[in-house]
């Protein structure tokens, strides 16, 4: 066992973040605008617990999967993890309910996950993820939905077509296609694992994992074949005189919706897309930015067979994940992180310069956040140019001299930061 590393007092464990106020502030710039579009497409809040069973990851992914948790033992000896993704805890939360769940449901969640695997750009050990999730419904209108929703997300945010794309693909077609290649049925799982590694590990230890699921050389040649078609009238050609499969016939439907919606520009057809995890059985997509520069910035799919396979009924499920870590990034490479604070309505200036604030203008403060607006004031006193200073850090938007000589009682000389105005107002005009 490796002796353990010396750990800084000031120092946070490795591939985890502090959020001080600044950074907070950029965080929740993400969430609003994830909240923001999960809200106009009528999803629903929900949430799990941080831990899960250990066996609920297991029965999804296969004992494998311990290596990359985060495991404990409670005190009651059971076997726990930390979460490292949420579908499985939505699974688990859906079966619970059963049939008493109005179909579809449409829910999202932005949970904070963890996964133990070395911290490099675009992936820590501690993140924040959306997901978005369509259980119940059994045709493609369901990726529309959610495709749709990662688009309008992305253009909230500033980003446009020319920033990234929406790469389309499907395990139904694949595996389709592997069929028609009398690839066994039993091997699809290593195949979709190697096919996953491609674009990352070269050609030849791509042919050399197919090799050892005895998948031949040709066989190879024309899944390669499959990889270079980039529209879906090429993918029918490969099928030959074959009738229109159930794969091919999801696909022209999916890109026919969302060319109606005005989406065509962002889509790609890439049937390199396979989505690592096993439980995909139709339509997957990943959301890359145009200058590869980054991981894929979000990435989903079909998986009708989660919920059965956890115990519960034969329901259709769609969903897709986001993480915060590659979005920042992005938007940060692009300058489209919000600078500065976001600010307080007004800040209460005591002209008198008083050790602590007087009680009219706490009063004064107490009726302003009465009313919804947000005030704050100098809590140490001081003198006013420290006090003006202090409003100029806080970001306020307007400066209310309280105690000014030059406002009748009851009014107040008020000074916008912005646009350097000044007048009096009277208290109920604030």
């Amino acid at each position: 066992m490796a002796a353990p590393e010396h750990i800084q007092p000031t120092q946070s464990p490795k591939g985890t973040r502090d959020f001080y106020p600044e950074e907070m502030r950029l965080q929740n710039h993400i969430f609003e605008g994830w909240r923001r579009v999960c809200h106009a497409f009528g999803f629903e809040e929900y949430e799990g617990p941080t831990f899960e069973h250990l066996e609920l990851y297991v029965g999804k992914s296969g004992p494998e999967i311990v290596d990359q948790l985060y495991v404990f033992k409670d005190k009651g000896n059971r076997d726990l993890a930390l979460r490292p993704e949420l579908t499985p805890t939505l699974a688990r939360m859906v079966n619970q309910k059963g049939n008493s769940l109005r179909y579809p449901v449409k829910w999202f969640s932005i949970p904070r996950l963890f996964r133990y695997e070395r911290a490099q750009r675009g992936r820590l050990r501690e993140f924040f993820q959306l997901n978005m999730d369509i259980v119940g419904c059994n045709t493609v209108a369901a990726e529309s939905d959610l495709v749709g929703a990662v688009i309008e997300m992305l253009k909230g945010f500033g980003l446009g077509s020319e920033d990234f794309s929406v790469r389309i693909s499907s395990r139904k077609i694949l595996s389709e296609f592997l069929d028609r290649l009398e690839v066994e049925a039993s091997k699809k799982p290593a195949v979709y694992s190697a096919l996953d590694k491609r674009s990352k590990i070269g050609e030849e230890p791509f042919r050399k994992l197919l090799r050892e699921q005895e998948i031949r050389d040709s066989q190879v040649d024309r899944l390669e074949a499959f990889f270079q078609c980039r529209s879906v009238p090429e993918l029918a050609a490969l099928f030959e005189r074959e009738q229109e499969t159930p794969g091919l016939t999801e696909l022209r439907e999916l890109f026919a919706l969302l060319a109606h919606l005005g989406y065509e520009a962002f889509l790609s057809l890439d049937t390199s897309v396979v989505r690592g995890l096993a439980y995909y059985t139709g339509i997957v997509f990943e959301v890359f930015d145009k200058g590869q520069n980054l991981r894929a910035i979000a990435g989903g799919g079909r998986y009708d067979s989660l919920l059965s396979s956890l115990g519960g009924a034969s329901v259709s499920a769609v969903g897709f994940g986001m993480g915060d870590v590659v979005l920042a990034d992005l938007l940060n490479g692009k300058g489209l992180l919000p600078t500065g604070r976001q600010g307080v309505d007004y800040y209460l200036a005591d002209v008198a310069a008083s050790e602590l604030p007087r009680l009219e203008l706490l009063l004064l403060a107490k009726h302003l956040r009465s009313k919804g607006l947000s005030a704050a004031y100098s809590l140490n006193g001081g003198k006013l140019k420290k006090q003006l200073t202090e409003a100029n850090e806080q970001g306020a938007r307007r400066l209310i001299f309280f105690g000014s000589d030059r406002a009748l009682p009851g009014a107040y000389e008020v000074k916008d930061l912005t646009t350097g105005e000044q007048k009096t107002m009277r208290e109920e005009e604030l």
